[in-house]
């Protein structure tokens, strides 16, 4: 899937206000870890995340994706009534109907010509925004797109602790349990715009997108539980990604560790991105993380780490910057941007 005409004009995203450490998390059910025998510091050190922010619990998605929605609109500086589509990228919902995209919609008061709603595929999901807006762009059917998540899981995570400091809780359940606790909270959005109107040269250049879906039960979530087998999700994951990544050099340019100025993975941990680093041979200090302070955010971690690299000055004219992921399901993408 190539593109030509789409431009990134604008990002914008927002943290919580409060930070919670692993230590903090693993605290709260220190009796089950003495019972099981695990050493404290376990959840920092199987997943490299020291902390994560959050908001007061009660948050709503749509609060924070439409803050972040407004940021990005301001620095992009266009009329928010030309915006053609919004598209809401987060794993987190305000309600089961209607969309959270519907609401943010109503927040920021666009257009009713505005085509606006969710798109939902866990880690990936931001991406998938990325390239439903792009496609509409480049068929010249929107001359801006709005693509937003906010991530507000607090009451998954807490759940996920009461449930740990029961009595009968065993090692196994402990170890399928233990990635909720790597959640954190936060919002993104992204404005991209036609070339004849961008006031920018970010370029969209293409994606590839491949699923393995024989995967889809290793990691499942409902509002109050998640359960993962994370050796096994890794594995899978970073098979998959090898495969894409092949069919991705064949696919689009420059799709070479020497020619790639950054990475901007989804924002998972350290094993799962040590993972990808040795299995497709690349340089990890290319990598441009937020996990170890931001938590696991779901779709909003890719392009968060991808306008903080912005806003620190990392990014350059020119600069080609590969994005890449995996979402449960399990499903990949590889998109290919020059700055």
């Amino acid at each position: 899937m190539l593109f030509e005409n789409v431009r990134i004009e604008a990002m914008g995203y927002d943290i919580g206000p409060e930070i919670v450490t692993s230590a903090d998390l693993e605290e709260q059910f220190s009796d089950t870890l003495a019972r099981l025998k695990i050493r404290p510091g376990v959840l920092e050190a199987i997943s490299g995340i020291r902390e994560r922010r959050f908001w007061k619990l009660g948050t709503k998605p749509s609060e924070i994706a439409t803050t972040a929605a407004l940021k990005a609109i301001d620095i992009a500086g266009i009329d928010p009534s030309e915006i053609g589509v919004l598209i809401s990228t987060s794993v987190m919902k305000d309600f089961i109907e209607p969309s959270v995209a519907s609401l943010i919609h109503g927040n920021l008061r666009l257009s009713p010509h505005c085509m606006n709603y969710d798109v939902g595929n866990a880690c990936l999901g931001f991406v998938n925004g990325i390239i439903n807006a792009s496609m509409m762009i480049e068929a010249r059917a929107i001359k801006y797109g709005l693509v937003v998540a906010g991530e507000a899981g607090r009451e998954l995570i807490e759940s996920t602790v009461r449930h740990l400091q029961k009595p009968d809780i065993t090692r196994e359940d402990f170890m399928e349990n233990l990635a909720t606790l790597t959640l954190g909270e936060g919002s993104v959005a992204m404005i991209l715009s036609h070339k004849d109107v961008a006031k920018t040269d970010h370029r969209i250049n293409g994606a590839v997108n491949m699923a393995a879906s024989e995967h889809n039960r290793l990691c499942v979530a409902s509002p109050t539980l998640m359960k993962t087998y994370p050796a096994k999700l890794m594995q899978a994951g970073v098979k998959l990604m090898v495969n894409t990544w092949r069919i991705a050099a064949k696919t689009l340019e420059n799709i070479t560790d020497d020619s790639i100025k950054m990475y901007v993975p989804h924002q998972v941990s350290s094993h799962n991105t040590t993972a990808f680093v040795n299995a497709l041979n690349l340089t990890p200090a290319k990598f441009k993380l937020t996990f170890p302070t931001m938590g696991n955010t779901g779709p909003v971690g890719l392009p968060t780490a991808l306008a903080m690299a912005e806003v620190e000055g990392e990014l350059s004219a020119g600069d080609h910057v590969c994005l890449l992921g995996i979402g449960s399901g399990l499903n990949a993408t590889l998109m290919s941007v020059t700055w």
